[in-house]
């Protein structure tokens, strides 16, 4: 089971409640009797009962109330207009305003932000990175032994430098959270996005910062489809496609690089080729590989070391919970709070791609431009508030999402996600 929201009333998911583009949610209402008409009622009952359509709606006029099934309150409300997305039950008894609670929210974490210091903010997440280009003498010096375990810890401590530069440091870089120079801020996002992951700074950020986080779950912009590859089956995909995206990267990247000013791509093109001939060329002057080719599967090898959790988190957070249409998106606070989820803290995932890709990432959908270290500290009181006003706080363990989306594959990650109709939460 699931804890958050699912797709119309339940606010513990139940699986049958995920990802599943038809299903039936009967009228709350005693005695409603069949469906009567198409579309979503106003108590949320799925096709409309003739209460509804009457305008008699019980558990609209507040006669019943539901619970979930691990006994939250169940997510259910008045009905929508066209243009707007409201949502009643506690929000609208405390007389509090969506914007009135991300403010208040945000008021809060800022006292935390202002009373921390910069190693807090900064010279934590900052000392991981640097701690991790200290490990590379070693990790390519480890490779030079024929000896098994000392070669296989050459390619470990690669594999994780290399994740830790890539996937941490340019998530970092993209918003601008490790430093608060935004000159600096350019800089590092080049030499981390450019030069360390040979993608471009220019899409990366666009694609990362302004869709994904801007558009968070609204379908045909920050849904995260574009991870999706319906025409592979879920084992391959799942286990076997993640095995390519060092070799995806570069070449996708050169095919937005006709998005971008030609200075932009001129420069992009240099820093990918010499962090690419850089990794090549030490592989075979300090690691001391005979031939062009062992290098080469060498570099293959460590940076897709933990290409399959890459790909499992950046699906396993979004895809699955509630989607929306751009017309009739919720507020920020709900937005986040319903389409986001939070894995358990994992030592390696959280050293190699940071709290806020991992456990903190309701956190950092709330608030971007903090650090890792800064979206760990602030995450007891997110949670709390979010529970307090009885909105949804997903969690769920890496092991369940990998069974849920093998077991739902093709609902998930093949058809198109079903629209979510928010009606309220109570």
């Amino acid at each position: 089971m699931l804890r958050g929201s699912g797709c119309h009333r339940c606010i513990v998911s139940s699986r049958e409640c995920l990802g599943l583009p038809s299903l039936s949610f009967p009228c709350p209402s005693a005695g409603a009797g069949e469906p009567v008409g198409t579309g979503a009622g106003c108590c949320g009952c799925y096709p409309v009962c003739g209460f509804c359509l009457a305008g008699r709606c019980r558990w609209r006029m507040g006669t019943q109330r539901g619970r979930g099934d691990s006994g939250s309150m169940a997510r259910t409300g008045p009905a929508l207009d066209d243009k707007d997305v409201t949502l009643k039950g506690p929000l609208q008894q405390a007389g509090q305003s969506e914007e009135a609670l991300m403010a208040e929210l945000s008021g809060l974490v800022q006292k935390v932000v202002k009373s921390s210091s910069w190693w807090e903010r900064h010279g934590v997440d900052i000392s991981i990175l640097g701690c991790s280009f200290l490990l590379l003498p070693a990790g390519f010096l480890c490779l030079r032994s024929a000896q098994a375990i000392p070669f296989l810890a050459g390619v470990l401590t690669l594999g994780v430098v290399h994740h830790t530069l890539t996937v941490k440091g340019s998530h970092l870089a993209s918003h601008n959270a490790l430093t608060e120079s935004k000159s600096w801020g350019k800089v590092w996002a080049i030499f981390f996005i450019e030069l360390c992951s040979a993608f471009t700074v220019e899409q990366a950020t666009y694609n990362h910062v302004k869709i994904h986080h801007g558009y968070t779950n609204i379908i045909g912009l920050g849904d995260s489809s574009t991870w999706k590859l319906p025409f592979l089956n879920r084992y391959i995909y799942m286990f076997i496609a993640p095995l390519a995206v060092p070799i995806l990267t570069p070449l996708v990247a050169l095919g937005l690089l006709r998005n971008v000013e030609w200075k932009a791509a001129l420069r992009t093109l240099c820093c990918m080729f010499l962090g690419l001939y850089c990794h090549y060329w030490l592989l075979l002057h300090v690691s001391g590989f005979q031939s062009p080719w062992s290098a080469l599967l060498c570099m293959l090898l460590t940076r897709s070391l933990l290409a399959h959790p890459y790909i499992h988190v950046n699906i396993f957070q979004h895809i699955g919970l509630p989607m929306f249409a751009a017309d009739r998106k919720p507020k920020r606070i709900h937005l986040m709070s319903l389409g986001v989820l939070n894995l358990p803290r994992n030592a390696l995932l959280d050293w190699s791609f940071g709290h806020s890709l991992i456990s903190c990432h309701v956190e950092h959908h709330l608030f971007p431009r903090l650090s890792d270290n800064m979206c760990l500290k602030i995450k007891p009181i997110v949670s709390q508030y979010l529970k307090q006003k009885k909105l949804p706080y997903n969690e769920d363990t890496y092991a369940s999402r990998l069974r849920l989306f093998l077991q739902r594959y093709e609902e998930l990650m093949v058809h198109a996600p079903p629209l979510t109709e928010l009606v309220g939460i109570q």
